[in-house]
């Protein structure tokens, strides 16, 4: 089964950028849909973004639309994601999850099996 490793998170102005990392190992990444969920201090896990083994367009949750944009390289076994214009309301833990090979991109984190131990991310304002 496929391990997943996330780094890139940190402390960051409100407005600044991150690039979080998923990095894949045990398998390859190409064969896995995967996805970004977050969660606050006090609150659920959320979803974040998914994108999907077959390279279907990705589906991003509302509020980070035209600011967060998720990209893979199956060479690097890595999943991606790129957050600009980062808000206070931003802060939260960020994991990445996979589900199982060629199972379709989803939304509700009770789908996937795969998780990682997720990273920090802090925006201050």
């Amino acid at each position: 089964q496929v391990q997943l490793v996330e780094s890139g998170g940190g402390l960051v102005q409100a407005g600044g950028s991150l690039r979080l990392s998923c990095a894949a190992s045990g398998r390859t990444i190409n064969t896995y849909s995967v996805g970004w969920f977050r969660q606050a201090p006090g609150k659920e896990r959320e979803f974040v973004v998914t994108i999907s083994w077959n390279g279907d367009s990705p589906t991003y949750t509302d509020s980070v639309k035209g600011r967060f944009t998720i990209s893979r390289d199956n060479a690097k076994n890595t999943v991606y994601l790129q957050m600009n214009s980062l808000e206070p309301e931003d802060t939260a833990v960020y994991y990445c999850a996979a589900r199982p090979p060629y199972y379709s991109a989803s939304v509700s984190e009770e789908l996937y099996d795969y998780w990682g131990q997720g990273t920090q991310v802090t925006v201050s304002s």
